[in-house]
């Protein structure tokens, strides 16, 4: 039990940072940025897909602290497919991941990790357009009209302070109550996970198609961050897991978790999450699977290239950020500071 206490507070300091980070992009977006320009760059269509994912690629967010964002875009016009783009796109890769992942794993993944975040993003977002949108008409243009009311009102009387205060007041209030249980419910799964299920278990099956599908049924309730995820699979593939197979968990890990499936299906709906679900899975899979054909094909050791995984960011961001959260999460001790 002590374990499992342990682990949890190392997941919240983990997550929490980002988590906070997320919000506060979500605020100012909602505060900021018109709807309908978000409606219109990332409504239906093939291109709003490729857009977001390229919108999310280069974003430092986890996938926690995606979670917010994505549900404030969702909320502002953008489209299922192209938010379930996001959503893969961004917490797979990132400015950091990218060098993290070509100080620890070599240039060849530094390349090739991206380049596939965006293709499976892309892929899962075609595959969830072929599901109806979840909210109804008459539910999006209540959501438009808000936000129209609500940009018309700021545009014409809020000063800049006005706005951003505006923006961290529905971060710290509306949208942490929205997501909060569902946060919670991943942590704690991702948390039963990390204590009772070995990495040695992963170990046993080496490479290939069974390595590759039981990653991704490990990968589907963890939370792991792109970064943190790189210097796992480093030893992963130190310990003799083929670079694909590493590659599978640095795609589905950062992609899926409890907390996320949650809002998709709370925000999409079931059709989308299956979707959402089958694309990730598929994508992982089939890229894992070139990686390896190409390492073989052009005699690559990638294990020639590995270094020695560092601490990515201060023990004391982490308690400082869920000791904030947990702050505004509690509506009676937040109402001291913050008039909901």
């Amino acid at each position: 039990m002590a374990e499992l206490f342990s682990n949890f507070i190392q997941l919240c300091n983990e997550a929490s940072p980002w988590l906070l980070l997320g919000l506060i992009i979500a605020g100012l977006m909602k505060s900021w940025l018109p709807a309908n320009i978000l409606s219109r760059h990332l409504g239906q269509g093939k291109k709003a897909v490729v857009k977001a994912a390229l919108i999310g690629a280069p974003l430092p967010l986890c996938s926690c602290g995606v979670i917010p964002v994505a549900t404030e875009l969702r909320r502002s016009g953008a489209s299922s497919p192209a938010t379930a783009s996001f959503l893969v796109a961004t917490p797979e890769t990132g400015v950091d991941s990218v060098s993290v992942s070509y100080a620890l794993l070599g240039p060849v993944m530094a390349i090739y990790r991206p380049f596939a975040a965006i293709m499976s993003a892309i892929i899962t977002g075609l595959l969830v357009a072929t599901t109806k949108d979840q909210n109804t008409q008459a539910q999006q243009e209540q959501k438009s009209c808000c936000h129209a009311n609500s940009h018309k009102h700021t545009n014409a009387s809020a000063s800049f302070v006005n706005k951003t205060v505006s923006g961290l007041k529905y971060a710290g209030t509306q949208l942490i109550d929205d997501l909060m249980v569902w946060l919670i419910i991943g942590l704690v799964f991702a948390t039963v996970v990390r204590t009772y299920i070995p990495n040695e278990l992963l170990l046993e099956y080496g490479s290939g198609l069974p390595a590759m599908i039981l990653m991704i049924l490990i990968s589907i309730p963890m939370y792991i961050c792109a970064t943190a995820s790189t210097p796992i699979a480093a030893g992963f593939i130190m310990a003799g897991i083929s670079p694909g197979t590493a590659l599978v968990f640095m795609m589905a890990g950062p992609a899926t978790n409890i907390s996320t499936l949650g809002v998709i299906k709370s925000e999409m709906g079931t059709p989308v999450l299956i979707r959402y679900l089958l694309g990730i899975a598929l994508c992982s899979i089939g890229f894992g699977l070139l990686l390896d054909w190409l390492m073989t094909i052009w005699q690559i050791n990638i294990v020639q290239q590995l270094q020695h995984s560092h601490e990515i960011l201060p023990a004391w961001i982490g308690m400082t950020s869920t000791l904030l959260l947990t702050f505004f999460a509690i509506k009676p001790m937040r109402q001291y500071v913050i008039r909901t």
